[in-house]
């Protein structure tokens, strides 16, 4: 019984984050963090996030009969699954805030 209600959680999970890989898609943001807030933020912080986004889909799941009776599934899918996913998944190494840094391209003229 365990095993099968963790098979369907992680299946769930999976699901969730595959159909969260638009979020990759995010605002451009400007910071320059340092290398320690880097190194924090990659032993710290970024597993703390995943765990959040993990319980988070958990619990979404979990009372998603309920947010679909009360009309607010899309809110709550929000609040425990989309948001801590972006701050794990789509904000930059050290960076405070979730969003994609922009690629410095320099145009040549020929």
């Amino acid at each position: 019984m365990t095993a099968h209600l963790t098979r369907i959680l992680t299946t769930t999970a999976a699901i969730c984050m595959l159909a969260f890989a638009s979020v990759g898609h995010a605002r451009a943001i400007d910071e320059s963090p340092s290398a320690g807030a880097m190194a924090v933020d990659a032993v710290f912080a970024r597993p703390i996030l995943l765990a959040t986004t993990v319980v988070g889909t958990a619990l979404y799941v979990v009372s998603l009969p309920f947010s679909l009776l009360g009309g607010n599934a899309e809110e709550a899918g929000q609040a425990l699954v989309v948001g801590p996913a972006k701050a794990t998944f789509v904000r930059c190494l050290g960076c405070e805030r979730s969003g994609r840094k922009d690629e410095v391209v320099a145009q040549t003229d020929t």
